[in-house]
């Protein structure tokens, strides 16, 4: 019998038959992509003929097909609905694919004939697409060691071997301390909690099996419960447990792997010639270099650590006005700047939540897309991985698009977080292919299910990027959609949180769960009025977590990361009663693999340029303008990374912005 994962998929659109794929397929399917992926990489290298762009980097671009079917739906699965099974199959995959990518960039004879096609760039014609790809292949390779030799060459597969194990053994510690962890609730600690957290808790409770309502790690239910248990006992329970989260000893502890990968990380920079991790790593983004990430970061650092120490303040005389006394402590914030957000806004979480229901607020996510470019979105009914996913069929002018997948609900197989992936990306060669794209996220499951005004920006969020994914209009897949500089990809999806503030959006989908009326104008004002409430504490535990990252690369690795961290920590004077957004054993950005690894800034960065792009829609008055939404989608959103992000950005607002309008945006502009 065929192996479904590796059969043409006569499904609607080429979605694959996830009814038909079991656990056992993915090993063998695995092997027999490798070993067809390996014989394509090795037709290219031993091509007699002498090397062109077709049949040297376009070839390239077109093997791979079966490896990126089995991956594409392998990796969904395994971060979004996980088992035992999936598990070890990852744990033995990592150091796999690491062997075989490491392999590829190896390929002396490969490389030797991409290094040719370089050399004779300047005589050659090429698209503006093809010359930018030909840019990121060649300096893939470099970048990869495959200029190294003998020893060094081999030390460089050992690291990209050990780094792969190493990854998925953070994720999958952390998971662990996620999933085994959890407070039961007697009926007396329910007192106080909102309607929509007490629901939320025993739904968990249902899920663990435990025999009532429990608070777990899941960050749609601990954060509620933070923010509105009036008993501080169970407060500092579980915000303990929080913290501890791959750093409670024993077989899951995060901290050696943590240790162990910086060291191998800045020897892998050391072998290409790089001073440290961060030189290598910032190379390719926009910001170049470690003294331009700490720079923009510091510009913000400041005036957020002094509004958070002002906001401590009222919050601990709020407190001792409570008759507690002592400071105030982590567990302590979200509880009293809630009652401070109350008073001054006169905001009520538990009355603003039955308006944000989660169908509206996809619906309101997809009409804002077909005001601003014409999509269309229609529910598809096929096969799944889980029940709880959904999917669309994605059209403009009656022409298809791509497909969408919705996962929202928290559940225990599930990675905690919220991402966007492609199951298949655009383009156009060797064939035409359309975009499979998915967003998961981890809100609470209820009936109806209600958001948290957080909650439905990462829904916006992580939408921001699958039409980044979606509307990409690029030739070749290595440049489709997201395939950008890490701190550039972040803009689309941190730009489109801006139309959930909109008030016309909001007045239109921000409709009570029970009674079906609108957000009266009053709440509606108060909510925007309140979104820069508490961007002091936001801002900080981000920044923190940032700089942090960054001095783990920028520099020597250190021995203890716990000690660096609590020394940068020091230096900066973090107020005492916040803690890093991503304390190291958690820090999955960083530690789950290189994506993120010295580039946790790139969200701040990409924040600066989406503050200033949003500004160009208020320039004119109205945030649907359908000139600005057409720039958007062509320099930007269709473009993908067929050209330097600098100058996409240029192309869209005519200039590089300044950090002005970030600032102001947070409310802490002076």
């Amino acid at each position: 019998m065929t192996n479904p994962l590796l059969a043409i998929w006569p499904t609607p659109f080429a979605i694959a038959p996830f009814d038909q794929i079991e656990d056992a397929h993915f090993a063998p399917a695995l092997e027999e992509a490798l070993t067809a992926h390996n014989a394509e990489i090795d037709a290219i290298a031993a091509n007699p003929d002498a090397p062109t762009f077709a049949n040297t980097v376009e070839a390239l671009e077109a093997a791979g097909h079966a490896l990126d079917k089995v991956l594409g739906v392998f990796f969904t699965i395994a971060g979004a609905d996980s088992n035992p099974v999936r598990e070890d199959l990852q744990r033995a995959f990592s150091p796999k694919l690491a062997a075989h990518f490491s392999e590829i960039s190896g390929n002396k004879a490969l490389f030797a004939r991409v290094a040719a096609i370089w050399d004779e760039r300047d005589s050659l014609t090429l698209t503006d697409e093809q010359a930018r790809v030909l840019m990121l292949t060649h300096r893939g390779f470099v970048r990869a060691g495959a200029a190294l030799s003998g020893a060094e060459e081999t030390r460089m597969k050992e690291i990209k071997a050990r780094l792969a194990v190493l990854g998925t053994q953070f994720t999958q510690n952390l998971l662990s301390d996620e999933r085994s962890w959890f407070m039961t609730l007697s009926e007396e600690d329910l007192e106080g909690l909102p309607d929509f957290v007490v629901d939320a808790a025993r739904a968990a409770g249902a899920e663990k099996d435990a025999g009532g309502p429990v608070v777990t790690l899941s960050r749609s239910l601990i954060v509620p419960f933070l923010q509105f248990s009036p008993r501080r006992d169970l407060r500092e329970k579980a915000f303990r447990a929080w913290e501890a989260r791959g750093a409670n000893g024993g077989e899951t502890d995060n901290r050696a792997i943590a240790a162990e990968t910086l060291a191998l990380r800045e020897e892998r920079a050391q072998l290409l010639g790089y001073a440290n991790f961060a030189d290598y790593k910032l190379e390719t983004e926009m910001a170049k270099t470690p003294a331009a990430v700490r720079d923009l970061l510091m510009q913000v650092w400041e005036p957020a650590k002094a509004q958070a120490n002002a906001d401590a303040d009222k919050l601990t005389a709020m407190m001792h006005s409570d008759g507690i006394n002592g400071d105030l402590e982590p567990w302590d914030w979200r509880y009293y700047a809630e009652k401070r957000r109350a008073a001054e806004h006169d905001l009520d979480e538990a009355a603003l939540k039955p308006y944000f229901q989660l169908d509206r607020m996809i619906e309101a996510s997809f009409a804002c897309a077909n005001r601003l470019f014409g999509l269309e979105f229609a529910p598809l009914d096929v096969p799944l991985y889980h029940d709880d996913c959904r999917a669309w069929d994605v059209t403009r002018n009656g022409k298809h698009i791509a497909v969408f997948i919705g996962d929202y609900f928290a559940r225990g197989s599930k990675r905690s977080g919220a991402w966007c992936s492609a199951m298949r990306s655009q383009a156009k060669f060797p064939q035409a292919q359309t975009p499979v794209v998915i967003n998961v996220c981890n809100f609470a499951k209820s009936d109806p299910s209600l958001l948290s005004y957080d909650d439905a920006r990462t829904l916006f969020h992580e939408f921001g990027h699958a039409l980044h994914q979606m509307l990409s209009d690029v030739t070749y897949e290595s440049v489709s959609g997201t395939s950008v500089a890490r701190d550039f990809v972040e803009l689309p999806s941190q730009l489109y949180e801006h139309w959930l503030e909109v008030p016309e959006v909001l007045g239109e989908f921000a409709t009570h769960a029970k009674t079906g009326e609108a957000m009266p104008p009053e709440m509606l004002d108060k909510v925007l009025g309140a979104s820069t409430f508490d961007m002091g504490f936001q801002t900080v535990e981000y920044v923190a977590s940032a700089l942090v990252d960054l001095a783990f690369h920028d520099g020597a690795a250190p021995a203890d990361p716990m000690a660096k961290q609590a020394e940068v920590l020091e230096a900066l004077g973090m107020p005492a009663a916040i803690r890093m957004r991503h304390a190291t054993p958690q820090f999955a950005h960083v530690f789950s693999g290189d994506g993120y690894s010295s580039g946790y800034y790139s969200y701040m960065w990409s924040e600066v340029m989406d503050a200033d792009a949003f500004e160009a829609f208020e320039e004119v008055g109205n945030p649907f303008d359908a000139d600005r939404a057409a720039a958007l989608e062509e320099h930007i959103l269709s473009s993908g990374g067929s050209r330097d992000a600098a100058e996409l950005y240029t192309a869209f607002r005519g200039r590089l912005p300044g950090v002005e309008a970030l600032l102001k945006g947070r409310g802490l502009a002076a």
